[in-house]
């Protein structure tokens, strides 16, 4: 097998690359260099040439304000990029797998959320890549599309220069106090084990919807209080709300996602969050962590 990763130097791109090869798995990395996602000319070209068996389509513009200051270029990455990829992809025979985001709920539902549920996103990011699910499924019929969540990992994202471990070491060592928010629920989730369980779904040739996140759930306060014990970071945490951070953005205030098909296949479950947490601050930030 071999598989093309479209962003393979991104923040999930790159876990991605090294679970395939972990796998013995052939991989084409593609770049911003290698291919455009919103020319269908470049995709047919970039696929053409590595011939791969699957592309791993990770690439997206997620910087929440600037989507929605300027929708053109959002959904010119996220929904036609998805398009683009899905018809090449359905055109010479390549599977396709899709990356979206719990965004595409609103929260309203207070529990988790699982594949059947109706989304409705709130925000220019989650309506665009609603939409690359959409196009995908259509022109891409045996896709494989994977929700997923909170993500973080040893890469800085490219758009944000960051992840949220790192921003809450940065705060906590140059701010008297750090304040998180308690009133957005989800489900944060490592890059790693996303593109470890992405590996071991392209050996069974799922198709369709799936939610892809660790196990549990925590506010945004929760997520930074364990980074902060686990770290030893001295500096006070406290509570704070959405409203005390006027934003452009409309965020759900809850978008935990049930993994129910992944809980009906032969697979091990994802970790739970503070494993992963854990298991993430030892690997990337052992000196820290003791």
């Amino acid at each position: 097998m071999k598989v093309a990763v479209v962003g393979a130097n991104g923040q999930l791109g790159t876990d991605l690359m090294e679970a395939l090869t972990a796998a013995g798995i052939e991989t084409a990395p593609l770049g911003h260099n290698d291919i455009e996602v919103a020319e269908l000319d470049s995709v047919r070209a970039s696929l053409e040439l590595h011939a791969p068996d699957a592309v791993l389509n990770t690439a997206a513009f997620h910087s929440m304000p600037e989507c929605e200051a300027d929708p053109r270029r959002t959904f010119a990455v996220n929904a036609v990029g998805a398009l683009n990829l899905a018809r090449a992809a359905a055109e010479l025979g390549v599977r396709n797998v899709y990356f979206s985001t719990d965004y595409v709920f609103d929260g309203g539902k207070g529990e988790p959320y699982d594949e059947t549920d109706r989304p409705r996103p709130l925000n220019v990011y989650g309506t665009s890549k609603l939409a690359g699910e959409r196009l995908s499924e259509v022109y891409a019929p045996d896709s494989l599309i994977l929700r997923i969540s909170g993500i973080y990992g040893r890469v800085p994202c490219r758009h944000k220069g960051a992840n949220f471990i790192t921003k809450m070491i940065e705060l906590a060592d140059r701010l008297p106090e750090v304040r998180v928010v308690t009133d957005e629920v989800l489900t944060p989730t490592p890059t790693r084990a996303i593109a470890e369980k992405t590996v071991e779904l392209l050996g069974t040739g799922a198709t369709g919807l799936m939610h892809l996140t660790c196990e549990g759930s925590c506010s945004w306060h929760e997520f930074a209080a364990e980074i902060f014990s686990t770290l030893r970071l001295e500096t006070p945490l406290r509570e704070a709300r959405v409203a005390d951070f006027p934003s452009p953005v409309r965020r759900p205030h809850y978008s935990v996602l049930a993994n129910t098909r992944l809980a009906e296949m032969d697979l091990a479950p994802m970790p739970d969050w503070r494993q992963a947490l854990r298991d993430f601050l030892a690997r990337e930030h052992a000196a820290a962590a003791g």
